[in-house]
This record gives structure tokens, C-alpha cells and sequence, in this order.
């Protein structure tokens, strides 16, 4: 069964970011005062009442604007009410009625979904008695204020009980959760759209775009993907007077965090550059899987070595990822953008491989006989044993006499054996040291 769905529409600046995160209880939508901030839309799960549902805060939405990114907005807020099983619609107390207002309560009532009408910023009980002439737009108007958490229990009340019995039961499926990073204007949301087969994301040749971190779900076969599509990670002199680029730079981090594998995108035409090497260094620490896109391969000339090139530049300028996947693509023109699927579906089982104990330290044996353990001012390292004791990443504990005596050089050639030996292509592998007596193994 899926969760129900609540989608939080209304014009711009009237605080739905507000709403939306007192609601999930944590701040992901970014707030400040300025119209337009919120961009796309934004999914969180929510509680109340044993219910479980799904929230979206939307851009702000305003009908009659030909502004660009409006405009855009617009078409992802009507994209949200056609996913919405209940609708709130919010209106500001303090500003009273609009026409934009009027407009978008005759979208919602040609939607025929059920609607909450929500008057904001109605920070006093005594404020609350003056919300009757919002009856005119053909919705029972229920006063709240998100800042001060006034009549929110009452509203969710309201909307729980609008929820379609069908949604009453959920389990979450066995999820692969895929975060898309790169810097501003490297095609992330493009690639996004053409894996969905819908555009669920704003397009932009604008850089900055997107910004939040946005969660999409795709089914192939039996697993489901959720692509987290984030804002794109500038310099941080570029970003240092910009509040709402700094929460973005934040969230991407976080983005990674939540991942499982993430997809480093590049921009052909710019290269690898410093920054890219600093965002999937930090996936990389994380213990994430890793795939690389090379986006806008069409516009490269390219001869008969030039993706064989391109590969060996990634592995020279990024030699602690050796291990990652490294492909060319053009989104733009589909190529080879049916591989993305199965790389990750790869990736996500190498993360998840299991060697038995037998066979582990049976392979340390051989490695050992072929390339002697260090040592040090006459003293010899000894590795008694080994055994794998997480995956997602493979983690790897080897219980050893001296951990002074184990040098990094040989725990790399010890990486690169087992990847020799076993397939961990697309994912890190940890190894973890634990000092023991013969006696104590």
C-alpha cells in the first residue's frame, strides 16, 4: 500500500516551507523571507495519529506570471496536486486576500481533490475570529501559525481524516537510495527526468537551479531506486554572502549521507576539477558506492582512444578510486544512458557481497606466501586471522599482533588482492585493525 500524499500549495512567501517543517519535525525545506525560494518540490515523510503519509512543500504558485522559473514552478505545483490525495492551501492572514489567491483556488477546486484551506500567520486566538471572509473562496478556512505551532494538531486532525482508506497500511520496499552531485549546471536534473521518463524536476540553464535536495522513486524489475537530485556543490567563496546557497552546500553534504550510492556527474567540457575531487572524497570516507558520469561527451572531439583516456585521467587525478565506475555519456542525446541502471543494480550488489570466513582467510594465506608481512626494527607484523563483519560497505577486520607495524602500503596491496579475488567493483572496502595475542585469537 502506498502512503497517502499531502501537497502544500500556494503563492509565494505566504509560509508553506514553514508549515512543511514543523510538520516532518526537522528542517530540510529552506526558509527565509523572499518569494520564490522554495523552487522545486520537496518530499518528507510524516507522522500523526499512527497515520503515515508523504508531504510536499511546493514553490510558490502564481497562475498568471511568465516568469521563467514562475512559470516552471507553476507546472511542478500542478505536477504535485495531480500526485496529492489531500490538498493544503495556504493563504496569508496578514496580507488577507489576493487575486493570485482567487486563481489558484479555482485550479483547486477543477482538481477535484479534497482541500484544506490553511490561513497562516494568525498568531492570536483573538486574530482567528477575522478569517470569515475567506469563505468566499469556496473552502472552510482553518486558522493556524506555523512559527507558533497554533492549531496545527487541529489542521492535521482535519487532514488525516481526508485520507483515502486504501492508504491506511504501508511498508517501505527494500530501497537502493542514489545521490546526484556535481557542480551547478552539469546536467543532474536532466539526468534525473530521462531515467523517470518525466520531468518531476525543474530543467534550467540557470546554475543554482535546484535547490533542494529532492527524493524521486523509480521501480525496475524488483528494486526500487530513490534518486536524491541536489543542488550543485560551488566553491565556498562563491557561495560565502549567499545564505541560500550556503544551506544548499549543506544539503548535499547530507544528501551523500543518506545515500547509498552516489553518482558524481561531470561536466566533459570543464574536466575533473578540484571541487569534484573534494565532494566524492567525501563519499568516498563515507563508505558510499560510487559511480562517475562524464556528462556532455557529444561535445568532445574524440578519437579512437578518448574514452579509454578520459577513464585513465579519472583514476591519475582520483587514485584512492580506483575502484569506482567510470562511464561518457550525453543525456542530451541518450547515450549510453541505459547503462546507469544496471551499474548501480552492479554496484549495489558488490556492495552488499558476503565472503565466508573459510574462504577469507584462506585467500589471506596465499597473499601473505606471495608478498611477506612487514616489519620494523627486527619485529615482524602477524595477521592471525580475518573475518568480515559488515557489509554495505565490505568491512573487513584482520586481528593482528602490532598495529604499528602494519603500513598503509601494505593494507592498499591487501585491497587490491581481494579485489583481485572477489568482485567489489563500484563500492570501498574497510579493513579494520584489532590487536591480539596468538593466545587471545
Amino acid at each position: 500500500m502506498l502512503k497517502p500524499v499531502v501537497a502544500i500549495v500556494g503563492r509565494p512567501n505566504v509560509g508553506k516551507s514553514t508549515f512543511f517543517n514543523k510538520v516532518v519535525g526537522r528542517r530540510i525545506s529552506i526558509e527565509q523571507d523572499e518569494p520564490g525560494v522554495t523552487r522545486d518540490r520537496v518530499y518528507a515523510d510524516a507522522r500523526w495519529l499512527n497515520r503515515e503519509f508523504t508531504l510536499i512543500d511546493t514553490g510558490g504558485l502564481d497562475p498568471s506570471s511568465e516568469d521563467v522559473l514562475l512559470s516552471q514552478m507553476r507546472e511542478q505545483t500542478k505536477l504535485a496536486i495531480e500526485m496529492a490525495d489531500v490538498i493544503v492551501f495556504m493563504i496569508d492572514g496578514k496580507e488577507g486576500l489576493t487575486h493570485t489567491d482567487d486563481e489558484i483556488a479555482q485550479i483547486l477546486r477543477r482538481s477535484k481533490k479534497p482541500v484544506v484551506m490553511v490561513v497562516n500567520k494568525i498568531d492570536t486566538f483573538e486574530q482567528s475570529r477575522d478569517v470569515w471572509d475567506y469563505y468566499e473562496l469556496g473552502f472552510r478556512p482553518i486558522p493556524i501559525s506555523s512559527v507558533n505551532s497554533l492549531n496545527l494538531g487541529d489542521l492535521l486532525d482535519e487532514i488525516v481524516q481526508l485520507f483515502p482508506a486504501h492508504t491506511q497500511e504501508y511498508r517501505e520496499e527494500n530501497i537502493i537510495s542514489v545521490s546526484i552531485i556535481g557542480r551547478p549546471n552539469v546536467g543532474k536534473s536532466s539526468l534525473v527526468n530521462k531515467l523517470l521518463g518525466e520531468n518531476r524536476v525543474i530543467v534550467s540553464n540557470i546554475p543554482g537551479t535546484t535547490r533542494e535536495a529532492i527524493d524521486t522513486e523509480l521501480k525496475v524489475n524488483d528494486k526500487t531506486f530513490r534518486f536524491i537530485d541536489t543542488a550543485g556543490v560551488r566553491r565556498k567563496r562563491a557561495v560565502a554572502d549567499q545564505s541560500i546557497e550556503r544551506y544548499s552546500v549543506l544539503r548535499s553534504f547530507h544528501a551523500i549521507d543518506r545515500s547509498d550510492i552516489v553518482i558524481l556527474m561531470v561536466d566533459a567540457s570543464e574536466g575533473y576539477t578540484e571541487q569534484d575531487k573534494k565532494i566524492v572524497g567525501y563519499a568516498h570516507e563515507a563508505g558510499k558506492g560510487i559511480l562517475v558520469l562524464v556528462n556532455k561527451w557529444d561535445l568532445i572531439d574524440k578519437g579512437n582512444r578518448t574514452y579509454r583516456e578520459w577513464q585513465d585521467r579519472f583514476y591519475q587525478e582520483f587514485p584512492f578510486l580506483r575502484y569506482a565506475m567510470v562511464e561518457m555519456i550525453s543525456v542530451l542525446e541518450n547515450s549510453r544512458v541505459s547503462k546507469i541502471i544496471p551499474m548501480l543494480e552492479t554496484i549495489d550488489q558488490n556492495r552488499a557481497r558476503r565472503i565466508p570466513t573459510g574462504q577469507l582467510n584462506d585467500l589471506l594465506h596465499e597473499i601473505i606466501l606471495m608478498h611477506p608481512l612487514p616489519q620494523d626494527k627486527g619485529r615482524s607484523l602477524k595477521i592471525f586471522y580475518a573475518t568480515q563483519s559488515e557489509t554495505k560497505p565490505p568491512t573487513f577486520v584482520l586481528f593482528i599482533n602490532d598495529e604499528s607495524l602494519m603500513h598503509f602500503s601494505y593494507l592498499r596491496y591487501l585491497e587490491n588482492r581481494f579485489r583481485e579475488a572477489y568482485e567489489f567493483t563500484g563500492t570501498p572496502i574497510h579493513f579494520v585493525l584489532k590487536e591480539r595475542t596468538r593466545e587471545q585469537v
